[in-house]
């Protein structure tokens, strides 16, 4: 799991909002946008904050209609 992506996540005030399998489909979802490791894409600029945001609530609101379906 990427530490860029915990760090942001903490920075964002995020972090307790995510479980461990989210924080890997976030690292997921950066690679397959970028085609690089998380940590590359997060630090070299090629994911900015707004596209993380997007990206977490995209994970969070998959995560979301998961558990609706269960129940």
């Amino acid at each position: 799991m990427s530490i860029l992506v915990r760090e942001w996540l903490r920075r964002l005030g995020l972090y307790e909002l995510t479980t461990h399998e989210d924080r890997v489909e976030i690292d997921r979802e950066i690679e397959e946008r970028t085609g690089v490791s998380c940590d590359e894409a997060l630090a070299s600029g090629l994911i900015t904050e707004e596209e993380f945001l997007r990206i977490v609530r995209s994970v969070l609101g998959r995560r979301r209609r998961k558990l609706a379906a269960i129940t």
